[in-house]
């Protein structure tokens, strides 16, 4: 019996800090982030804590102002983009690497880089290759005859620009996911495929992909997680300009919290749970989805 309970409390001792971590860095700043949607709060009553109960105001608020649906279309096509380039080219290079050729495990380290850079410094560079005047995507444009591009202050390119950016930073995640996904392939079926006389094209479709359906699952699901929420490359290169152009609802909830002289901390953290409750629903709709397949 002693034995028994000497187990359990070192199990409990194992768990406890994992346990802390979960309330003190999700648990109360999710509470945290809701009872801020839920109150009309100022800097005053921020810090004094005597903000008073609005209900779903703050959310009304977000979804009658003007900004609101540009910054959700935005979003999905942001989103959207991002996640299908990223995966595709993120899956033909894994595939193009899995042949095992000579300088293979070289190469596949180098396109790691956009991945291992700080944020900062990725997007300050975009900034600084997209810049209208100094630039050395005009300066490649000029060379071939072509027009100069207001990148990054022009309501038409704005959003495409910080798309450009975020599927080269987002690239090397899916090539290493997809890459261990080929790995666990059993090797057999492909000379089985081949013994077959199975084209290399016609064995993609009907051996690789298929096997690698719940990678690549795992993969856009969290790529649309980490997508949904990102706004230190929007932020750092456009700031969600110009007019609200490559404004998302990452940037416009920061942007409503931290971006004015008077901060609007109820419809900011309405616009975060916003961005939560949709990272949720793919969530589950992922769940349920592999239930069914699993079943």
């Amino acid at each position: 019996m002693q034995r028994k309970r000497a187990g359990q409390w070192t199990a409990w001792a194992f768990v406890a800090p994992v346990a802390v971590y979960l309330l003190a860095f999700y648990a109360f700043p999710l509470y945290r982030n809701l009872d801020l949607s839920l109150r009309h709060y100022t800097v005053r009553s921020f810090v004094q804590g005597d903000a008073p109960f609005t209900g779903l105001s703050n959310y009304d608020t977000v979804v009658s102002d003007p900004t609101f649906w540009p910054a959700v279309w935005h979003t999905a096509v942001f989103t959207g983009v991002s996640l299908a380039f990223q995966f595709s080219i993120g899956m033909a290079l894994a595939v193009f690497f899995h042949a095992n050729f000579r300088l293979s495990a070289t190469l596949r380290a180098l396109f790691l880089v956009p991945w291992l850079l700080p944020l900062i410094v990725s997007a300050s560079t975009w900034s600084w290759m997209l810049n209208s005047d100094s630039g050395i995507v005009n300066a490649a444009l000029r060379l071939v005859g072509v027009d100069p591009v207001n990148w990054l202050t022009s309501p038409a390119w704005s959003l495409a620009s910080v798309t450009i950016a975020n599927i080269w930073i987002g690239i090397p995640f899916n090539l290493v996911v997809v890459y261990s996904g080929l790995q666990a392939i059993p090797a057999e079926i492909y000379e089985a495929a081949a013994l077959d006389g199975a084209p290399p094209w016609s064995t993609f479709w009907r051996i690789t992909f298929p096997l690698l359906r719940p990678v690549s699952a795992i993969t856009l699901l969290l790529g649309l997680i980490y997508t949904l929420k990102v706004f230190d490359i929007i932020w750092i290169m456009t700031k969600g300009g110009p007019a609200d152009a490559s404004t998302t609802l990452a940037t416009w909830s920061y942007r409503l919290g931290f971006g004015n002289l008077l901060p609007a901390f109820g419809p900011g953290a309405a616009v975060g749970n916003l961005l939560i409750v949709a990272a949720m629903i793919f969530g589950l709709i992922y769940i349920r989805t592999q239930r069914r397949v699993r079943s």
